[in-house]
């Protein structure tokens, strides 16, 4: 695995730890801004596929006219046996490639929140997730576990935070790509979604994140090395 492919959704949710990853592994990272009208690209030129998060939701399609060739391009990358791997958005993006529902959710999560390993006795399931572990959320709606994938994590409030579809295919609701820098910027852009709910933290304990976007990290790279492995 070679060429890696991002397609980003905003200016400030790029690929922060992935991309950090991917060079160290000497891949080459490709970007497609579909939000400032870049091309989507065509099968052959990736061999992974990383669909980053974004404050719209994935039934915007009349506020958002990529949203639809993009659910293609994530169908076609899964029937053609690519790695494809989504944060956040990104994650029911594949969700709904795969024909699942996305809805709002019982409550939003915006902060550092643990979430709950599941277990599979699937063989070909990621096993890397600790059996509980704090990623960083920022979301307002969820989804339906796709029909044939595997749930990995949850949490109380938001039962699907973690899936898998087939070897080679990961949706995170969670944001394990996050860096000190990934952070501020998604604070200073989306603060203003934070309310008082039960799990929602305010912009400065959300900054508070050295520690928590290292741990982070080397979940991330045992769940990349997993997938590269496919």
């Amino acid at each position: 695995m070679q060429r890696i492919h991002v397609l980003q959704h905003v200016p400030f949710e790029g690929p922060a730890a992935i991309a950090d990853w991917a060079l160290e592994r000497g891949a080459t990272v490709a970007v497609s801004h579909v939000y400032r009208g870049d091309p989507l690209p065509a099968l052959d030129e990736f061999d992974m596929l990383v669909v980053m998060g974004g404050p719209m939701s994935v039934n915007d399609e009349a506020e958002h006219d990529w949203i639809t060739p993009e659910t293609t391009l994530i169908q076609a990358a899964i029937e053609a046996d690519k790695i494809v791997f989504g944060v956040c958005l990104g994650a029911q993006f594949i969700a709904k490639a795969l024909g699942a529902s996305i809805y709002k959710a019982s409550e939003k999560e915006i902060g550092w929140f643990a979430v709950r390993r599941v277990e599979s006795t699937k063989p070909e399931a990621f096993a890397g997730f600790p059996e509980t572990f704090t990623p960083l959320h920022w979301h307002g709606e969820t989804f339906d576990l796709p029909d044939g994938a595997i749930r990995l994590a949850e949490t109380d409030v938001c039962p699907n935070q973690a899936f898998q579809y087939g070897r080679r295919v990961i949706g995170l609701q969670f944001h394990l790509e996050a860096t000190p820098g990934s952070v501020a910027s998604l604070a200073e852009n989306c603060g203003h979604e934070i309310g008082d709910g039960l799990f929602q933290q305010n912009v400065e304990q959300i900054s508070d994140c050295h520690e928590l976007c290292d741990n982070a990290g080397q979940i991330l790279r045992s769940l990349l090395e997993y997938l590269r492995s496919a």
